[in-house]
């Protein structure tokens, strides 16, 4: 995780997590599409697995997670239920792609054992921390239905989502990774101005 161009990623795709919530998202829910908490997960781990083709170490999808969730508290309501969720969702994927994505440089089962798995465990992780940790009264009010509907409802759709973009995003971050040694001014160029626009536009969408 050490160097310029590993923190310039994490900043890249951290950051583009972040505005796909603040701006997609609230595009979403504004128009109150069904599923819209799964739409963005699917996303989230699309982006996840983009990263993992081009930085595949441990620890990297939960900074990633990590920039999303802060890029979201600083550009919009501070919904403790959003920020809990994309770090869950970080970590998950970060636990099982260290363990089965480990030295993988093409498609495999793997992949799409990874995307699943993530899924019902971020989705797990979620429902039992918000509802029997913090306690967060919305939860609480629902209890045990709403938690396994969480999980096995919603997580089982997240799931075969996830099985599906995991394997094209980490295809899509491996070709992405050798291209960039063709061009790598330009692209860093590009990856850095990206970052600052994704920044300015979420303080005007948030």
């Amino acid at each position: 995780m050490k160097g310029n161009k590993s923190w310039m990623w994490l900043l890249f795709f951290g950051s583009l997590w972040g505005i796909s919530e603040v701006a997609g998202g609230g595009i979403l829910y504004r128009i109150n599409i069904s599923h819209s908490s799964i739409i963005l997960s699917a996303w989230a781990f699309f982006i996840l697995a983009v990263a993992r083709g081009i930085i595949n170490k441990p620890g990297s999808s939960v900074m990633i997670g990590t920039i999303a969730m802060l890029f979201k508290l600083i550009n919009a309501a501070p919904f403790i239920c959003h920020l809990l969720g994309i770090f869950m969702l970080g970590a998950a994927f970060d636990i099982f792609a260290s363990f089965l994505m480990k030295k993988e440089t093409k498609i495999t089962w793997r992949s799409i054992l990874t995307g699943s798995v993530s899924a019902y465990s971020g989705y797990a992780l979620f429902a039992l921390t918000i509802t029997y940790i913090i306690q967060y009264k919305y939860w609480i009010a629902g209890g045990l239905p709403k938690v396994l509907n969480h999980i096995f409802a919603s997580g089982s759709i997240a799931a075969l989502l996830a099985a599906v973009v995991v394997p094209l995003g980490f295809m899509v971050g491996l070709k992405s990774e050798s291209l960039s040694f063709r061009n790598p001014r330009w692209l860093y160029a590009g990856t850095l101005a990206s970052i600052v626009i994704f920044w300015i536009v979420g303080q005007f969408t948030g």
